[in-house]
């Protein structure tokens, strides 16, 4: 490839080739017309063509491109990463000593296609470029149209187009992470930040890097434009379907709905966990939760955060379950409910809440803290464990931002429900012990046991059923019988990897690809950032 600086110290040689390039252009054009022979030809015959608009100048060139673009704080989108490259002074990627390369033809036949995946060839300007590339090898120049202007505006032009489609098709056309977490604005109360908005989306995924750019130039220079536009293409399984799920739809909403997903399907995850042949994925749409093992699925049913306090989307692992938890009531729900009840003894006593300084985890009398105290946060407010506790017999535990978690719920109804929003951000579960079960795998059946007998379940072994019938004891005379608590805390070793996503087109339980409502509104808000490229 030619670089700049040796281009400029090769000017006078590369004009000289240039017009050779042209007389020849015209010895082919008028062969047919026996009307020019290769013996007239000579450097006499080069003098008349001496006019700006055919005269290259690498340096008239190298100027264009710099002015052509603006270099952004974000020097890893593409239209910066293309501005920064020939800021830089980078060489010339699509034209040699012969002038333009194969690699522009492939690009330009590839992307007049983006209509199957959705997209307008008008964004990356397809039409235009396949203008200035036949008026070039026309040689169809003019004042307003010099060889120096056809020629950046095609370098220039073909490297943006190629890098948007490349990196969009690897990494996403849509970064969630700012189109997500701009949108819901929270209040201050230190006054300091003019506004703060609520993280929406918090997986670590994978956007282009210098690596990922340094290789798609490569890719040029080894003319392998289509093997890397290839290549870039997403591979899973749901993307495929939803492809081919696109040449069939007829409705403007079915379509919008259908391009949402499949750019969702772009987003790949920075750090991928080993498995080990498991994982748990709650997809907040469908309201359901599916627990993949290596050769089975298990579904349930789930309650995600209402609309106000929608559950975040994340990416992490569980490590632990605690059977019959406390509870810590949140700050807010302290503030919006529990607070107005300060010093209401009974209140407290029916929900099994205490009160206890933050500071040093000391008890205090319900009836000595009031609305002020409760709402000034140095005071926790916590509900026993056990039965009636908010987040049932069991909650498991993964590292979050948001502290958020899967639980038991003590008011199952709510499943029966289509619309199951009722949460303040956490996830409930329908069938916990089931899913206890699943993360511990192949457990000895006296551990189950004891998580049964521990969650007031019924006990399967001989030696559970022997255990309850030895150390039954009934609450103070009252006839009711005490909860066992056997088992407080069990690891999940290995951890298993958690994925709270958002897809309103998924495979169910049975691999059934299936509609589900925008629950939060989650597809116009990628839809707005996704149109531009429609």
């Amino acid at each position: 490839m030619l670089h700049y600086q040796s281009w400029k110290g090769r000017q006078k040689n590369s004009y000289l080739t240039f017009l050779l390039f042209l007389v020849v252009s015209f010895v082919f054009i008028g062969c047919d017309k026996g009307s020019i022979q290769k013996s007239e030809i000579s450097t006499e015959a080069f003098s008349s063509l001496r006019t700006p608009v055919f005269e290259i100048s690498p340096s008239e060139i190298q100027l264009k491109l710099k002015k052509m673009g603006q270099v952004g704080r974000d020097s890893l989108s593409p239209d910066n990463r293309t501005a920064l490259y020939y800021h830089d002074g980078g060489q010339m990627l699509w034209f040699d000593r012969q002038g333009i390369t194969d690699m522009a033809d492939t690009l330009i036949q590839r992307l007049f296609q983006v209509n199957r995946i959705g997209f307008s060839d008008a964004f990356f300007r397809v039409k235009d470029l396949e203008g200035e590339l036949q008026r070039f090898k026309a040689l169809d120049f003019d004042k307003k149209h010099t060889v120096n202007d056809v020629i950046a505006h095609l370098e220039y032009n073909l490297t943006r187009a190629y890098l948007t489609y490349v990196a969009g098709q690897q990494y996403g056309f849509v970064n969630p992470k700012h189109a997500m977490n701009r949108v819901e604005s929270k209040p201050d109360s230190t006054g300091k930040v003019k506004v703060s908005y609520v993280n929406l989306f918090d997986s670590p995924i994978e956007r282009p890097s210098h690596i990922f750019y340094k290789k798609a130039f490569r890719k040029i220079q080894n003319d392998s434009v289509g093997e890397m536009m290839t290549e870039v293409e997403p591979q899973s399984v749901l993307y495929r379907q939803l492809l081919h799920q696109l040449d069939s739809v007829s409705s403007d909403q079915s379509r919008k709905r259908i391009l949402v997903n499949m750019e969702r399907c772009r987003w790949r995850e920075k750090t991928p966990m080993p498995t080990l042949g498991k994982r748990v994925i709650v997809n907040v749409p469908a309201f359901m939760l599916y627990a993949y093992g290596p050769d089975s699925v298990m579904s349930m049913r789930i309650g995600c955060g209402a609309t106000k306090t929608k559950t975040p989307l994340l990416t992490s692992a569980i490590e632990y379950m605690q059977i019959n938890p406390e509870w810590n009531i949140p700050q807010s729900i302290v503030n919006n409910d529990v607070m107005y009840h300060a010093g209401d003894s009974s209140y407290f006593a029916r929900h099994r809440y205490y009160i206890a300084e933050r500071s040093t985890g000391k008890k205090v009398a319900i009836g000595s803290v009031s609305r002020a105290m409760l709402a000034s946060g140095k005071y926790r407010v916590s509900q026993d464990g056990g039965r009636g506790n908010s987040l049932g017999r069991i909650v498991f535990r993964f590292k979050n931002n948001f502290s958020v978690y899967l639980h038991d719920t003590s008011t199952p109804g709510f499943f029966q429900n289509s619309w199951r929003g009722v949460s303040h951000g956490c996830v409930r579960v329908q069938r916990p012990f089931d899913l206890a079960h699943f993360l511990l795998g192949d457990t000895d059946s006296w551990t189950l046991d004891k998580i049964r007998i521990s969650m007031d379940l019924p006990p399967m072994t001989e030696q559970g059923r022997e255990y309850i019938r030895t150390h039954q004891q009934e609450e103070n005379g009252t006839g009711r019988k005490l909860p066992f608590k056997l088992i407080s805390y069990m690891p999940v070793k290995p951890h298993v990897p958690l994925y709270i996503i958002y897809y309103t087109i998924y495979p169910d339980e049975y691999g059934r690809v299936t509609n589900y409502p925008d629950v939060y509104g989650y597809d116009n808000l990628v839809w707005n950032h996704l149109k531009k490229y429609l």
